[in-house]
């Protein structure tokens, strides 16, 4: 009897000792602490731009007194520009029971929305999350959604390249086919070219390393070529440059980081202001609202960018009006 009960009393051990690793396993599984308020950040690629909202972000946060490792903390993830690798992040972030899931691009933000509708998502670097799917409107998303859009003018843009060079008839423009956020602005595009009598080229890519072949083969027939607010363009700003920079073709950005590598010009966006921005409204769902409560908005703080090495490459005179008035930059010319 007495070993009996000496057998009972080892195996009560090994039940309770079995529940409590069982326990402890699934708060590391979780990686739920209930002290602290957990941001998980899924951005596509590590390129200028979305490394600069990135830092606005947590910037944006910091200001509004929630600093990393100690009333917040963030876990950052980036899908080397692999779309099935940002929905597995953010599956993730999910399983991981995340208390916020921040998405640096379309593709990033198309996957947190497919992962969940209930954890809230904010999101910065999205051109038109309408378009994309995951809001209703910019108004209100109607879901767990809310974020920073970096929809810019088209028919400024192209203005300013006219003003520049009043000669050129026909824009190329580079992008890839599967980003939504690059679809839209090339409709845009179009449209806006149409209204000042340019001719639009199409130059799709579905991968990076089609972008030396595609863009080369139809370089000589375009007078300009426009790089959209593309992620796979992006990571390759330095490559493109340097073709249309043998060509002497000038290239017009949608953003500022493309004007340091090669560009001539660009009237666009400040990331890191747009990531900061997106910052305050996460501060408001950290707080107590709802993301559809809260509008999505878009980046009014506009600025003109030359880059004064490119244009003497390539013979182009700015005119004294917009240098003036333009952020100057060098570099990007070998």
């Amino acid at each position: 009897m007495k070993n009996k009960f000496k057998l009972l009393s080892i195996l009560s051990e090994v039940i309770l000792l079995s529940i409590l690793c069982g326990c402890s396993d699934n708060k590391k599984n979780t990686g739920k602490d209930d002290e602290i308020y957990q941001i998980g950040i899924n951005q596509i690629v590590q390129h200028s731009a979305l490394d600069s909202a990135r830092e606005g972000f947590i910037d944006g946060l910091r200001e509004k007194g929630y600093v990393d490792g100690d009333n917040i903390k963030i876990d950052y993830e980036n899908a080397q520009g692999d779309v099935s690798i940002a929905q597995t992040i953010s599956k993730q972030f999910v399983n991981n029971g995340v208390d916020m899931i921040f998405a640096i691009s379309t593709s990033s933000a198309q996957s947190a929305y497919n992962a969940t509708k209930e954890i809230p998502i904010v999101f910065t670097a999205v051109t038109d999350p309408v378009a994309a799917g995951i809001a209703n409107s910019f108004e209100s998303s109607g879901n767990n959604v809310t974020g920073m859009s970096d929809m810019v003018s088209m028919t400024e843009q192209i203005a300013l390249l006219q003003d520049i060079i009043p000669s050129i008839e026909k824009i190329g423009v580079i992008y890839n086919t599967s980003e939504a956020n690059s679809i839209v602005q090339v409709d845009e595009l179009k449209a806006a070219a149409k209204e000042r009598n340019l001719e639009v080229k199409e130059i799709s890519i579905t991968t990076i390393n089609e972008i030396n072949q595609n863009l080369s083969a139809n370089i000589k027939d375009i007078d300009a070529l426009y790089i959209p607010t593309d992620n796979t363009v992006a990571s390759a700003y330095e490559l493109v440059g340097s073709i249309c920079l043998n060509n002497n073709i000038p290239m017009l950005c949608a953003e500022e980081a493309g004007v340091s590598k090669g560009g001539l010009c660009s009237i666009g966006i400040d990331y890191y202001k747009l990531g900061k921005e997106a910052g305050y409204k996460a501060v408001k769902v950290i707080e107590g609202m709802v993301p559809s409560e809260i509008k999505i908005e878009k980046s009014s703080d506009m600025t003109v960018t030359i880059n004064s090495d490119v244009a003497k490459k390539i013979n182009i005179e700015i005119p004294k009006e917009i240098e003036e008035n333009a952020q100057i930059v060098t570099g990007g010319v070998n």
